[in-house]
């Protein structure tokens, strides 16, 4: 062995400690800095040198440079990501939707109840202006609070497609991002060498992807990664990455939709398979919370209104001469929107149309539908309520009876291909408004008047008389009246408390009836016959007492139709639904319609809040787990930057003795 051997030891001994802390200097710069894995020096022994004294090294040679990575902690990092940020996206858009459901005196039930509190007054006084003024303005108030709530709604969807948009804009630039460094990656993968910074970037740009969008990824032989969304939908393969962009919605253009450009085109991506990442959050967001939240504010004011006109209708208003009341609540119309896919005429015009008009307020349903024809039955619907509902089968007769809503067909045949969008109540709750400006135009005055006989021997008095529906008109009506009628008491029926009468009517004809306590006379069931209007006594009449009712002479001293609007606090007009049977079940007062969707919404929120403080925990320990795999410690790489530092001084010391030696024989071959 000469001293060129001991000199190419030391060489190689300094170079590999060198190697060391040059890549233990890279780790201590970096430590700080977001998805950096720790790089390590991996240092083998080369083959030694046979003599006829034995193996003789050759020293230390540098293999490569190797990261910390664990392929499962970083995948399950990044999901961890995708699933927090999801949570938390929908946690923060529904705490802005729960501001439109205040309780107390800000909310829309109290802004109801407030309204018809104030007919009080006009009970009390119904030809006094100013309660009746104090009505407009209670009026005037729950139709902003409506519309306020509708428009609010409206800005929010607004910002739902500006968010979707924008986020959509930073993934494509990430999936350009990645399928560049890709191709940096199989550049170099042929070298022998793993491009570390290279896939540390890559990695860290998958993770950033992850805040958008559930990834999937899959590496291939030539060191790229392909990336997928939407259960297996390809976003980036190779050095090409696909681009997504939001459109319009097919049947709303105020709505978006997510789509994926391909070479045939765009498709559009379903919520239901973007499984984590602020984009589906958004969208779920859009497609049922907003949606959700816009029908049952829609419900209320449709309802709200279409009761109090109705109401309103049956009244008499202190015109001159007094007339009937006109509609005190205009709202926003039921609407059918056609699919932008539906057959068009030559001019572009939609072949068939679908039209909706609102039979019974009562029962129309907070949700929004999908129509389309059933192959099966051309004269039945396929109605699916939106998002995610099954199919039915519905005849146009069927879907009155069931839901309040009468469906027209119009234009040509409507095929299979075809479908429409139905809203009933979206738009109600931002098109509301008061329609009725004159304090006169208030009917309190009921349309008959009833009084007692003064020979009467009972306690009974009238409570109310006002009318409930249209039959009121055939009662009054000028050419073939039924009033002046004459309600005439029998005994008492002692096994039920029960009261027999007669209820003789202008043309001669004779009704029968029993009347209990609490029970009405003159509405429907009366010998199967309605009157149109309710008649509630105080006390108990006797055998033989005589209660007349007639045409109401002055509207202005009658208060029957105020004391109407009174008891529609208690009456469950909102949401009724009809059974299998037909029979159909009591809905919710306004009030308490308010407080279940102030309860839908605001559990939502509480779930959202709980599912985002947990996948926020998972994902800070997914991430404290992979970094603690892949981050750098730094009093580690101190301990470490010492040891080699000691090796390259050692090393040194070996080229130093090599060069003495080396030198000295120099000198003996100049002698």
């Amino acid at each position: 062995m000469g001293t060129s051997a001991l000199l190419s030891l030391g060489m190689r001994a300094m170079f590999a400690n060198q190697a060391a802390l040059q890549t233990i200097g890279q780790n201590i710069a970096n430590a700080n800095t977001p998805g950096y894995s720790r790089q390590s020096v991996a240092l083998t022994t080369p083959t030694g040198q046979f003599t006829g004294a034995g193996f003789f090294g050759k020293g230390v040679q540098v293999e490569t440079v190797t990261r910390s990575y664990n392929e499962f902690l970083t995948r399950d990092a990044a999901s961890a990501k995708s699933m927090a940020f999801m949570d938390s996206t929908r946690f923060s858009q529904l705490q802005q939707l729960e501001s439109l459901f205040p309780p107390g005196d800000q909310g829309l039930g109290q802004a109801a109840n407030q309204f018809l509190n104030a007919m009080v007054d006009v009970s009390t006084r119904p030809s006094d202006p100013s309660a009746r003024q104090v009505v407009l303005g209670r009026a005037q108030e729950l139709a902003a609070r409506f519309s306020n709530a509708g428009q609010q709604l409206a800005e929010l969807q607004s910002g739902v497609v500006s968010d979707l948009r924008a986020n959509v804009d930073v993934l494509n630039q990430l999936a350009k991002q990645i399928a560049t460094a890709n191709d940096q990656i199989a550049r170099v993968n042929g070298s022998g060498h793993t491009a570390n910074d290279l896939l540390d970037k890559r990695d860290q740009l998958i993770s950033e992807l992850s805040q958008y969008v559930q990834v999937s990824t899959l590496p291939s032989d030539d060191g790229t990664m392909g990336v997928f969304i939407g259960g297996g939908q390809r976003l980036v393969l190779g050095s090409i990455a696909q681009q997504l962009e939001v459109s319009a919605d097919p049947y709303d253009s105020s709505r978006a939709q997510l789509n994926i450009i391909e070479a045939a085109g765009s498709r559009p991506l379903d919520e239901s398979i973007l499984t984590g990442g602020s984009l589906a959050a958004l969208l779920t967001y859009q497609n049922r919370d907003l949606q959700d939240a816009r029908n049952l504010i829609g419900q209320m004011a449709m309802a709200v209104s279409e009761r109090v006109n109705a109401q309103q209708a049956l009244g008499m208003d202190l015109s001159s001469p007094a007339g009937l009341g006109s509609p005190m609540f205009d709202y926003g119309d039921a609407r059918t929107l056609p699919a932008k896919t539906n057959a068009r005429n030559p001019d572009g015009s939609f072949v068939s149309t679908l039209s909706v008009e609102i039979v019974d307020a009562t029962r129309v349903p907070a949700e929004s539908f999908e129509v389309r024809r059933d192959p099966n039955n051309p004269a039945a619907y396929l109605l699916s309520i939106r998002p995610d509902g099954q199919p039915e089968s519905m005849d146009a007769a069927q879907v009155e009876t069931r839901y309040g809503l009468r469906l027209t067909d119009g234009g040509g045949p409507m095929t299979t291909t075809d479908s429409f969008l139905l809203e009933p109540v979206a738009m109600a709750a931002v098109g509301m408004r008061r329609s009725l400006d004159s304090p006169n135009g208030i009917a309190a005055a009921s349309p008959v008047t009833a009084v007692t006989s003064i020979n009467n021997k009972g306690t009974a008095t009238v409570e109310s008389l006002y009318a409930v529906n249209a039959n009121i008109e055939s009662v009054v009506d000028p050419a073939a009246p039924k009033v002046p009628m004459q309600i005439v008491f029998g005994a008492v029926d002692p096994s039920d408390n029960s009261v027999s009468y007669s209820v003789t009517m202008a043309d001669g004809s004779v009704v029968n009836g029993n009347w209990k306590a609490g029970t009405a006379i003159g509405s429907f069931p009366l010998a199967g016959i309605d009157l149109g209007f309710e008649l509630r006594l105080n006390g108990v009449p006797r055998d033989g007492d005589v209660i007349d009712v007639a045409a109401t002479a002055f509207a202005s001293s009658n208060n029957g139709n105020a004391k109407a609007f009174l008891n529609m606090q208690k009456e469950a007009f909102v949401g009724r639904t009809v059974a299998a049977d037909g029979s159909v079940s009591r809905g919710s007062t306004i009030t308490d319609a308010y407080a279940s969707a102030m309860s839908e919404i605001g559990s939502r929120v509480q779930g959202a809040e709980y599912l985002s403080g947990v996948s926020t925990a998972v994902a800070s320990n997914a991430e404290q787990v992979r970094s603690g795999n892949a981050g750098v410690n730094l009093d580690e790489e101190a301990a470490r930057l010492m040891q080699f530092q000691q090796g390259y001084q050692a090393a040194a010391k070996v080229l130093q003795v090599g060069q003495t030696i080396f030198d000295e024989l120099l000198k003996l071959s100049q002698r």
